[in-house]
């Protein structure tokens, strides 16, 4: 049987040609047609967050549930009203199943701040689907990326020589891992440049605070893994990392003829907000020509305040600076901003050296004025990001952002202080700023500091398994397993806080009365 195309109509013979008439065009961009779906959208979207509370933070569902609800395949001709049903499947199937980062009661991990200027900055964006890969591509969208991260850049009061306007400059990518692997292979580059320095000798340092990303971008770059320095840190430094251990393990590099190559530092570390001196490193970094990047993905944003500028004293002396303004700089994912001293390091390790004529515009000269972005990541293909965040510093300006993270701070205080009050949990790091860092006690009756872990285990297991939340995570510091409440969803308020701390005292009381009856049980 001779084959078919999926219509019925026979394929043609081998060499030959038949022309198949193609059916009427469909509008892709009709602007009626946009307009109607677009309101269909913007009601879904508001109909979410005003229902937010209704839904639990986490599903209770098991691996599969969607896939057996969806087709296997994709439809061959669209249905009618495809676009209306398909936002049903979205409302009935899909928002059921998410984990929802913008609930009020998700208090884990680190916030994924939202708005709604930054979410329609990102329709706009998707609207205009521009790929501002260079200059000519795209004019500007480049020069307002080189305007926004300038602005933002004053905004966190970083040095001026991070600044387009100081002699450095800075862009946007997706995620902190990128800004990592970008700066660090402009140092390995740098560094390759010196006579007889293979990629074999270069080690890197971090401390055991620092994100995986790093190490996961390390080993990206091509540093060995036995090369990669994971210094330790201790409780009574508030997990910082040791200038002292630092300058002894650089020692112990050059003395095994190694060359020392860069150094990330954190500024508000994942597990406990711990914030390295930065000025003391790069003191030890500095006659090495070692390159100290700073991660400060989420306290980066605390900077619009002038009360947490302290944590980066000493940036002057740093070469990189990431920051990722979607964690609680109401940027909505992603937008992770990353300024340079020296820009035209990335762009030498980045750039290509053979440019194809399709990039190039005989109208713009090599003048330094002009940056082709394309350079200055991994990436050809960009994202319009600087739009959101241009909207975002308009719309709500440098004192709305800093209200917005006072009052998470504000917030985080209150849950610090009824963790102080119950006498049956401890704190287990220094509150920085919207981070607490808690356990629940183990009595000697119950135990004893040998079953602390177990026993926080637990206690998290039961406060997240509670319908209405809240959802917290956990963190493992020098052996102790710690629950952590991260306040900073947007939509979060301080009855929010207060139940979440409800919810963990009847679920520790609850714990403690078993554990009592069993030991009673036991000792009887």
């Amino acid at each position: 049987m001779a084959p078919t195309l999926d219509n019925g109509a026979a394929l043609s013979p081998v060499g030959a040609v038949e022309l198949i008439p193609p059916p009427p065009p469909a509008p892709l961009l009709d602007p009626d047609e946009l307009r109607r779906q677009g309101h269909q959208v913007i009601d879904l979207m508001a109909d979410y967050y005003a229902r937010m509370d209704d839904y639990p933070v986490r599903p209770n569902m098991s691996p599969g549930f969607l896939r057996r609800q969806l087709p296997a395949k994709a439809p061959l001709r669209p249905e009618p009203d495809a676009f209306e049903s398909a936002l049903r499947d979205v409302r009935d199937l899909i928002l059921p199943g998410m984990t929802h980062w913008q609930s009020p009661r998700h208090f884990a991990h680190f916030p994924a701040s939202s708005s709604t200027v930054a979410a329609l900055g990102e329709a706009l964006t998707a609207g205009i689907n521009s790929n501002p890969f260079t200059w000519t591509a795209s004019p500007a969208a480049t020069e307002l990326e080189m305007v926004v991260v300038d602005w933002l850049a004053k905004a966190l009061h970083l040095p001026r020589a991070l600044m387009f306007c100081g002699g450095g400059g800075g862009t946007l990518l997706g995620t902190t891992c990128e800004a990592i692997l970008c700066a660090l292979v402009a140092a390995r580059d740098r560094k390759l440049k010196l006579a007889g320095t293979t990629i074999g000798d270069l080690v890197v340092y971090c401390s055991d605070q620092t994100h995986f990303a790093f190490r996961k971008a390390a080993h990206v770059a091509g540093i060995h893994h036995d090369n990669c320095r994971v210094i330790p840190t201790c409780r009574s430094d508030m997990f910082a990392l040791s200038p002292a251990r630092l300058q002894a393990a650089m020692q112990a590099d050059l003395d095994a003829g190694l060359v020392p190559l860069f150094l990330c530092a954190t500024v508000g570390t994942t597990q406990t907000t711990a914030v390295d001196p930065i000025r003391d490193l790069c003191a030890v970094a500095a006659p090495h020509g070692v390159w100290v990047h700073v991660d400060a993905a989420y306290a980066g944003s605390a900077l619009v305040c002038p009360e947490f500028r302290d944590m980066i004293d000493g940036a002057e002396a740093l070469d990189s600076f990431s920051m990722n303004a979607h964690k609680w700089l109401l940027a909505n994912t992603d937008c992770c901003a990353l300024w340079l001293k020296k820009p035209s390091l990335l762009v030498a390790a980045l750039g290509m050296e053979q440019q194809d004529y399709i990039l190039k515009d005989a109208n713009v000269g090599d003048d330094d004025v002009v940056v082709d972005y394309k350079d200055w990541s991994l990436t050809l293909t960009r994202r319009f990001r600087a739009l959101k965040l241009w909207l975002v510093l308009r719309c709500y300006g440098v004192e709305g952002l800093r209200d917005h993270v006072r009052a998470h701070v504000h917030m985080a205080v209150l849950f610090e202080k009824m963790v102080k009050d119950d006498a049956r949990f401890e704190l287990m790091a220094t509150r920085r700023l919207a981070l607490v860092c808690f356990r629940l006690r183990a009595t000697d009756k119950l135990g004893g500091e040998k079953a602390a872990n177990d026993l926080n285990k637990k206690l998290l297991e039961d406060v997240n398994a509670t319908a209405a939340g809240p959802y917290m995570s956990p963190a493992v510091v020098s052996g102790a397993y710690m629950l952590r409440c991260a306040v900073g969803s947007t939509l979060t308020e301080e009855h929010h806080v207060r139940q979440a701390w409800k919810v963990v005292q009847d679920r520790a009381a609850s714990l403690l009365s078993k554990m009592e009856k069993a030991c009673t049980g036991v000792a009887k």
